[in-house]
């Protein structure tokens, strides 16, 4: 969220009186407990079920909010600004409505009973590629979810996706007026949140509501079983007989991007490679002939209608089974009335600590839905039907503070870079890329040309640098629409050719510059020769310029790095003095942004931090790290007194012991330098030391005492031993550890 509002302007807009200093509104928010920073936040102050809106504004104003949307002043207000307006909500649905109309560009309106998430984000995924789209945020379709949707609008963007809902009779009416949207998407029609309508008539009417002013409105047939009269800007699109739900979305889909004048063929390839729910749903088969369907990081009702709209569309002639955390005796109910609309008559509900025991589950469709404070995914990353216990579990929310933070930290016109080399240090470079690029980061930088490529694959569309592009790879670099960083004359003189062969002008470029680390990059004496090759070929254009600091998170360093600032500085002078294109300069890295902000330049590259890891203390404060890493216990033994554990007999037991086998090894990344007591690992929060050598594929480690059990957990990164704990029994840096977690372990992304 964007905005540029003056508190002033937002009074007037809303038609409410004005309290204290005029100040600037960059964004809204309504919950004060996912507030960052509250610099320039304007907090709405919404009257919860226990609780009167007000009663939340001190927690605001801890997180810096002055800037306050509320029905009355609180005590202790002083230096802050007030808006007062008897229903908050309303007030923010006018400021919603004004920001929409400040835009041309189509907004498209997405209702439906069910699948209008999916169809959000699958649009989403389809036109991103050639239009700039924002869209609701998450399944934000609600009274409050749409304006807050609508307060996403920018003027960069080419088309809004807004996903819409309703509950009960009339409120159609208020979405309607407030988002004005010219064309129109209606998914699906079915008795989900009938009950607060008379008839199924009404229900249907209201939803149609939305669409009585919209240029055109894509609906498939079977919406209009009930009513056979077509309104003349609705366009019916055909789907096959006895389709399933998610093919009926491609259709619509489909028609939508004709639309938007996308050629057919473009429009085949994309629709047929969506992912198989563009939600934060993870699909995968698992043991015992079962499907599983992971969605144990949120129990928003409205998503959990979606998950079970999915599970029928893919169960096929499995038994649908659903699984559900929750120890809350209303919520429980209101699910279970759910479960009840979808035909689910086997259900399991969970409590904390329980297990999923997955052999006794066979050839079934498994939905798993729970919030992320259950911590499910691992028991659900054990019904895979894979042999590798061990996983490694990403934690994307910690990842989005930390970029966030950075975002806060640096000037706002900087862009962020993030690097995603190494497939992401370790954490997947897929997932992680398609994350960061939600979170409106402006650029990806990968080492080699496969990375990017990589990325495009999966439907990437940021800009991305190829910081070390072999020679060899040109063709595939201009293919993938990848930008490499060139460093030195041959390779700059090869790329060029390569352009020449292929009829191109104008191609992206990144130069590099060594300002004092002496590893790649043109020397700041070559600038006048390089300058003279880059005019006197039309073949390339200068995107960016760059170089690396060497030492910036060391304050011993300061001269030095304060050297290669100046060194840096000039040459961006030299070029920007000489060259008519724009281009955009970079050098300071993670730990460089946090102590010379004033030295930004136009971007930073944030690596390594962004994942929650750095040697800077000052920093290491303000982040979350975001890796652990998880195995379970293969099998539990006794070890008499005098016998040997291990290859090469390098350990004997004095007494005797009990011992447990985990299936991780040095070809995951856990090195042989932790075997005998070196190293350590968590189950049931104690401390378990390794006993004999680390093998391949297994380590041995002490359990006397602990009652462990076969499949009990293994903690190797985590609460109890951090990833800095680690590394250092490793001697070695996080970073190492990162890049060396094998790709043959189970990657579980949570939090987002």
């Amino acid at each position: 969220m964007k905005l540029d509002y003056s508190t002033k302007k937002i009074a007037e807009i809303v038609g409410v009186k004005h309290f204290g200093e005029n100040r600037k509104v960059v964004s809204v928010a309504y919950d004060s407990r996912k507030i960052t920073s509250g610099e320039n936040v304007l907090f709405v102050a919404l009257d919860g079920p226990k609780r009167a809106g007000e009663s939340f504004i001190s927690a605001a104003k801890e997180k810096g909010c002055l800037i306050f949307l509320c029905k009355q002043i609180p005590e202790n207000s002083a230096n802050c600004t007030f808006l007062l307006h008897p229903n908050p909500l309303e007030a923010l649905q006018k400021i919603a409505h004004f920001h929409r109309m400040q835009f041309s560009y189509p907004v498209v309106a997405i209702t439906g009973s069910l699948g209008k998430t999916t169809f959000k984000e699958w649009a989403f995924e389809v036109l991103s590629p050639n239009f700039s789209v924002v869209r609701s945020p998450k399944s934000f379709n609600s009274q409050l979810g749409v304006a807050l949707s609508l307060l996403e609008l920018h003027k960069e963007a080419q088309i809004a996706l807004i996903e819409v809902g309703i509950s009960a009779p009339n409120e159609m009416e208020v979405l309607e007026k407030m988002l004005v949207p010219t064309i129109g998407v209606f998914t699906h029609f079915g008795n989900t949140h009938r009950v607060n309508f008379a008839s199924e008539e009404q229900h249907l009417s209201e939803k149609l509501i939305l669409f009585r002013n919209t240029e055109v409105t894509f609906v498939s047939k079977q919406v209009f079983d009930l009513n056979n009269t077509l309104p003349v800007n609705f366009n019916c699109v055909k789907t096959p007989e006895n389709c399933n739900a998610h093919d009926e979305l491609k259709a619509l889909l489909t028609a939508l991007c004709g639309f938007f004048k996308l050629d057919e063929k473009t429009i085949q390839q994309r629709v047929g490679n969506l992912s198989s729910v563009a939600m934060r749903m993870e699909t995968f088969e698992g043991v015992n002939g079962n499907t599983i369907i992971n969605d144990s990081y949120n129990l928003d009702i409205e998503a959990l209608r979606e998950a079970l709209f999915y599970q029928d569309s893919i169960a096929k002639e499995k038994q649908k089974l659903v699984l559900i955390g929750t120890e809350n005796d209303t919520l429980r109910d209101k699910i279970s009335q759910i479960l009840t609309e979808f035909n689910r008559k086997n259900n399991i509900f969970l409590k904390k600590g329980d297990s999923i025991d997955w052999s006794e589950i066979h050839n079934s469709c498994v939905l798993v839905k729970a919030n992320r404070s259950f911590e499910l995914e691992k028991q659900v990353a054990f019904g895979r039907a894979i042999k590798h216990r061990t996983l490694v579990e990403i934690n994307l929310e910690a990842i989005k503070h930390n970029l966030n933070y950075f975002k806060n930290s640096l000037p706002k016109s900087t862009k962020l870079l993030c690097m995603v080399k190494a497939s992401s240090y370790g954490s997947g470079v897929e997932r992680v890329a398609q994350f960061l690029q939600n979170q409106s980061v402006d650029y990806f930088g990968v080492a080699f040309a496969d990375e990017g490529i990589a990325l495009r694959e999966v439907g990437v569309s940021l800009p991305i640098i190829v910081m070390n592009p072999d020679p060899e790879h040109s063709v595939s670099i201009i293919e993938n629409q990848l930008e490499p960083a060139l460093y030195d004359f041959e390779q700059l003189d090869v790329f060029i050719r390569v352009c020449i062969e292929k009829g191109i002008s104008n191609y992206p470029v990144h130069l590099k510059f060594d300002t004092g680390m002496h590893r790649l990059g043109f020397l700041p004496s070559d600038c006048s020769q390089v300058l003279n090759r880059i005019l006197a070929q039309p073949e390339i254009s200068v995107k960016g310029i760059y170089s690396h600091l060497a030492d910036a998170d060391n304050f011993n360093s300061d001269a030095f790095t304060q050297k290669q600032l100046t060194s840096f500085s000039e040459i961006v002078s030299f070029f920007r003095s000489r060259l008519s294109e724009n281009f955009t300069a970079h050098i300071l890295n993670s730990e460089g942004a946090l102590r010379f902000p004033d030295q930004s330049f136009d971007m930073v590259r944030l690596g390594i931090a962004l994942y929650g890891y750095t040697e800077n203390e000052n920093l290491k404060s303000h982040l979350e790290e975001s890796v652990s890493w998880y195995s379970a216990v293969s099998q539990v033994k006794k070890v008499s007194a005098g016998e040997f554990v291990g290859y090469g007999c390098s350990f004997q037991a004095e007494k005797e012991m009990e011992i447990a086998v985990v299936p991780v090894g040095y070809a995951d990344g856990f090195r042989r330098s932790l075997s005998n007591g070196k190293g350590t690992v968590y189950i049931k929060g104690k401390s378990c030391k390794i006993i004999g050598r680390v093998c391949m594929d297994m380590i041995m480690v002490e359990v006397t005492g602990l009652t462990i059990k076969n499949g009990d957990l293994v903690e190797i990164i985590g609460r109890n031993q951090t990833m800095e704990q680690f590394s250092k029994r490793m001697e070695t840096i996080p970073y190492e550890v990162m890049t060396g977690l094998s790709k043959r372990m189970h990657r579980v992304y949570v939090g987002e």
